[in-house]
């Protein structure tokens, strides 16, 4: 508990007649709580034109989470297409990616048609929204064999009577028991009892596939695919096919990437010419390669249409992103930058760049284009992720759909700082740091606020800088965070995203501790009151910290990885199954260093308290994880204070306000124990021991 004289406030006056209050950090009062946080957790996602018409997809946390298909009517309302429990995402790789496509036809009575992936039985639908009674149909049947048949990245064909997917299809029980390909499936739903109607437009010779891409004349199709034990950050191959009267693909050839090459995106342009990205200068950046009007071989290599050290592409975590999207006169939008991303409009010809004017400062891997309109996700650190339109022929931006709307007053929202720190060896560490930030209270003079870490998921991921309400709940009552993108991040090119090879445990943790160090060196945070927490793998670096450092006083672990051996060697889904073999290196090579870095093998070294919170539906970082975990420390006697919550109807990343609420709370009643700040209002987390 607080001391005495932290129980209550005092009072200074801040010009005018406003009372500035003083209160020990950590126990401000604010408008921010957890269910407020919660409602607006998530993002949308997915866009994408029908006919003039922008549509995309948004999170509903209040619904038990399920995703929403929605769409921009021309008096500029936003309406829901689909009413619950209609959830609109797909399963493929567990991660999914792109669930929806949608044609305008006007020569058809029914209307526009969309085809969509439903959550509960991954089956692809199809659906008339415009026509009257109309329902959605099925158009892939059901498999009952292990994860059954799932679908991504639909591309619309309608002038073939067929949708092009990436076909994730189960041939056994165990989570690597299936094969993915591209399929086209009919449009008129004689696939939907009957499997055999699916055409198989690609074989699986590859373990992982993207959608194939249709070239303008019909001739040609272009997609990317790798295999085990690479990740799509590693290296991918770019493969082209010719296409047979018949409709069939021949013999793929590879035009660019390779084992350490990585291409994430490739579209083509209106003219004929393949678009790329590829990393093979060291970055993501864009390259176009020329192809014959026949049927003969690419003549020639590709060439850079933007050689800069900046990101123009990203990770594939999801299926379908589009980080550039070209434009009718030959221009291509595209998303990049160095860390925080902009939009720009990309002159292929001199190489310019022009971006777009706008408070944002993070844009989405979802692009989509018609006409002169550019339509994105984009965010900043006032404003949450909304929908936004750049119209290139004026420059003009505006908001579009899931308009930013400010739930508080926002002077209580944090302002970030960008900063570099020095790490290990004088390395740069990026980070994003926020302090408390209150309009009506500060601390003590003499007092320093307590900070947490925050270690993003991934590791090859990175965290935006953006606004999030889970980091104004805790900034808002006195606590700052950090936000690290360790060394593994992305959006700071190769260099930087390869010093986690073989490092996972070492680099991350140590970047981490290096910033929570320096924060208490120079005065900005207190040093015994510092915390980390994360989620999936940051929930394995904030656990690793904790059982390899003692820079702590607690922290927060999330559906987190803790025992890399059973992880390895089959707990968890095909697509990171051998990921492990390039963060920490092959296991039966050196199964000591896997041994010496699990936090679940060195229970025995924890001291400080811990939350964890585990959805039991994970897949990926399934609950056996932090069962084994808990067991050791049990086990070895340890007396440290912990609790684990453990939440039904979750996955891999929690959805439901309800869950979201409980967690955040947890976790502030975790940090108000530990640091003995006096907290109302939340529940108090029992800590066993």
């Amino acid at each position: 508990m607080a001391d005495a004289k932290n129980m209550g406030d005092t009072g200074q006056m801040r010009g005018g007649d406003d009372m500035l209050h003083t209160r020990e950090y950590g126990s401000w009062p604010s408008p921010i709580d957890a269910r407020l946080a919660a409602a607006h957790d998530g993002q949308p996602e997915y866009v994408g034109f029908v006919g003039p018409e922008a549509w995309w997809t948004e999170p509903r946390p209040t619904e038990s989470g399920r995703r929403a298909l929605v769409r921009r009517l021309a008096d500029g309302t936003e309406r829901s297409v689909l009413p619950a429990p209609w959830n609109v995402r797909s399963r493929v790789i567990e991660y999914g990616g792109r669930p929806w496509a949608g044609a305008e036809r006007p020569e058809d009575p029914r209307g526009a048609l969309v085809v969509f992936v439903n959550f509960a039985d991954q089956r692809l639908y199809a659906y008339e929204p415009d026509a009257p009674g109309a329902e959605p149909r099925p158009l892939t049947p059901v498999s009952d064999i292990g994860g059954g048949l799932r679908w991504v990245d639909p591309q619309l064909h309608v002038e073939r009577g067929e949708v092009w997917c990436v076909l994730e299809e189960f041939t056994g029980e165990g989570p690597g028991d299936l094969r993915r390909l591209v399929a086209a499936v009919p449009l008129d739903g004689s696939a939907a009892g009957d499997r055999a109607a699916v055409r198989e437009l690609t074989d699986d010779a590859h373990r992982f596939v993207t959608t194939a891409r249709l070239s303008p004349d019909g001739r040609r199709a272009a997609w990317i695919a790798w295999d085990h034990p690479r990740m799509p950050w590693d290296g991918t191959e770019l493969l082209l096919a010719e296409i047979a009267d018949d409709g069939t693909f021949g013999p793929p050839q590879t035009v660019a990437g390779g084992v350490e090459e990585s291409v994430c995106q490739a579209e083509w342009a209106l003219d004929g010419g393949l678009l790329f990205s590829s990393d093979r200068s060291g970055w993501w950046n864009l390259y176009r390669l020329d192809l014959p009007s026949g049927r003969e071989a690419p003549r020639g290599g590709a060439r850079p249409l933007c050689a800069r050290d900046e990101e123009f592409g990203g990770p594939m975590w999801k299926l379908g992103l589009s980080w550039f999207k070209p434009l009718e006169a030959g221009l291509i939008a595209v998303v990049h930058g160095v860390g925080a991303t902009a939009l720009g409009i990309l002159d292929p010809e001199t190489g310019e760049v022009v971006d777009t004017a706008g408070p944002w400062t993070a844009w989405s891997a979802t692009l989509a284009v018609h006409g002169s309109r550019v339509v994105g996700v984009a965010a900043s650190p006032r404003t949450a992720p909304e929908v936004v339109e750049l119209d290139t022929g004026t420059g003009h931006t505006r908001v579009i759909g899931a308009a930013h709307d400010d739930p508080v007053d926002p002077v209580y929202y944090p302002e970030p700082q960008i900063r570099v720190f020095a790490g290990p060896d004088g390395r740069d560490v990026h980070a994003h740091i926020y302090p408390p930030h209150s309009p009506t209270h500060v601390a003590a003079d003499d007092e320093l606020p307590p900070y947490v870490v925050w270690a993003h998921g991934g590791p090859t991921s990175h965290a935006p800088l953006v606004l999030d309400l889970e980091i104004a709940y805790f900034t808002s009552r006195g606590i700052g965070v950090a936000e690290v993108n360790y060394g593994g991040s992305t959006g700071y090119g190769r260099e930087y995203r390869n010093r986690l090879r073989e490092q996972w445990g070492v680099v991350d943790v140590e970047d981490c501790a290096a910033v929570a160090l320096a924060l208490a060196e120079e005065g900005t945070a207190d040093r015994e009151r510092l915390a980390i927490r994360g989620g999936s793998a940051g929930g394995w670096t904030s656990a690793a910290s904790l059982t390899s450092t003692d820079v702590y006083a607690c922290g927060t672990i999330s559906y987190p990885i803790l025992d890399l051996a059973g992880w390895a060697e089959g707990e968890t889904h095909d697509f990171e199954s051998r990921y492990l073999e390039s963060l920490v290196g092959p296991l039966a090579e050196v199964p000591a260093r896997y041994a010496e870095r699990s936090p679940a093998e060195h229970a025995d070294r924890l001291s400080a308290p811990f939350l964890i919170l585990q959805g039991l539906d994970d897949v990926i970082c399934p609950p056996v994880q932090c069962e084994r975990f808990l067991e050791r420390v049990a086990r070895e006697g340890r007396r440290v204070p912990h609790a684990y919550i453990a939440f039904e109807g979750e996955g891999h990343g929690f959805r439901r306000a309800d869950t979201l609420v409980r967690a955040l709370e947890a976790e502030l009643s975790l940090y108000a124990q530990v640091f003995t700040i006096q907290v109302g209002g939340i529940p108090t987390l029992e800590l066993a021991k």
